[in-house]
């Protein structure tokens, strides 16, 4: 199972240029449509990507500034409608905010717009300032309806417009949102029309240039983790295949594990996670009711006659032993306490017997030796008479 969670699709009439203030960035306009011809090129993209080997593709739409709800228009909705069915591939919806300066007082990530963000299954955020890049880290990465599990960066612009602090990469790391890599820059092919025209992305030979050396900095601050290649490819000719994209990570000094890890199991833990946001506090699993089951119940021995042959026996055997009580288990009647001297209490004792038998012996023995004496003593006065 491969991924490209971002292929860029454009309709046709979707990014128009305000009349009144010309310096502004370009809007979206609220009636787009897809026409027949890029309906075909999409359709022929999608056929490169299935032989390729790719099984989920995430359509990307690009939205400037912020969500406007006046004229933000889903775009994805009515594509999915008009292509044929795939077996075997999944199709995702994914909407990028890019953010400026303008975007710093927000970016319509909202309970208000929750309505308007609830259809798309992946959220991204293209900072473009150091503040929103800071936002995006800390604040929009946390688990929310309003997550935004992707955090791309534009790679092939003369100089980051921020720096990579490593307390925030490794905040937004923690929170469970990932840096995104588009190989479309390292290749020099053509990118997101969109992008192009709202000033965040250069083609050529200088953005293949600043591509490789953006690439090496996010991959040093992130060590090699938390981080996501996709294609953000807008033609045939640059697409390339996953083992291509796995050998092109390992020239910006990633280990083959993690290069592997950046193409297909990031975004398939990223692809659950983004699934959070439509579950109650990003809780994944779904309650169950557990029933438990009837227990059976046993009659009481009352209710049956065999309970009350069985009460009778019992009956019976009590009978004797109320009669003539068995002496063995009838217990001593209890005897009139009698006061005992302390000298009667120890002369009880097992230690005091014995040595009261030694004494006893020993005081015979002396009244026998004074017998014998008075004896002798009397027989010699006898004969003297």
């Amino acid at each position: 199972m491969h991924f490209d969670l971002n292929f860029p699709v454009t309709a046709s009439g979707s990014i128009s240029q305000p009349k009144k203030n010309k310096n502004k960035q370009p809007q979206q306009s609220s009636s787009a449509a897809f026409t027949p011809a890029q309906i075909k090129g999409i359709e022929a993209r999608l056929d490169l990507l299935e032989h390729l080997g790719y099984t989920v593709i995430a359509f990307n739409q690009s939205v400037n500034k912020k969500i406007d709800p006046k004229t933000h228009v889903n775009i994805l909705d009515g594509l999915l409608k008009q292509l044929r069915a795939r077996p075997g591939t999944v199709f995702l919806k994914r909407l990028t905010i890019v953010l400026d300066n303008d975007s710093e007082k927000g970016f319509g990530l909202t309970n208000a717009n929750a309505s308007l963000v609830e259809p798309y299954d992946v959220i991204a955020l293209l900072p473009t300032t150091s503040a929103t890049f800071s936002l995006a880290c800390l604040t929009h990465s946390l688990p929310s309806p309003l997550t935004a599990h992707i955090i791309a960066l534009p790679l092939t612009l003369p100089r980051l417009p921020f720096q990579l602090k490593h307390t925030l990469v490794r905040t937004a790391i923690k929170n469970g949102a990932v840096f995104e890599i588009n190989y479309a820059g390292a290749i020099g092919g053509e990118s997101d029309a969109s992008l192009s025209t709202f000033g965040v992305s250069d083609t050529g030979v200088s953005g293949k240039r600043n591509w490789w050396a953006a690439a090496r900095e996010v991959v040093r601050v992130a060590k090699g983790k938390g981080i996501v290649v996709s294609g953000g490819v807008a033609s045939e000719a640059d697409y390339r295949g996953p083992k291509d994209i796995e050998n092109l990570l390992t020239l910006l000094d990633l280990a083959q594990n993690l290069a592997h890890d950046a193409s297909v199991t990031a975004p398939k833990s990223l692809i659950l996670r983004a699934q959070t946001r439509k579950t109650y506090r990003a809780v994944l699993s779904e309650p169950r009711l557990v029933v438990p089951e009837a227990t059976q119940i046993v009659p009481s021995p009352q209710q049956t006659g065999d309970g009350e042959n069985i009460r009778d026996k019992m009956n019976i055997s009590q009978t004797p032993s109320q009669t003539s009580p068995n002496p063995a288990l009838m217990l001593p009647k209890p005897v009139a306490s009698k006061k005992r001297t302390c000298e009667e209490v120890c002369l009880e004792s097992p230690i005091n017997g014995h040595v009261n038998k030694k004494i006893r012996e020993a005081a015979n023995a002396q009244g026998e030796s004074r017998r014998k004496k008075k004896k002798g003593g009397n027989r010699e006065r006898v004969g003297a008479v």
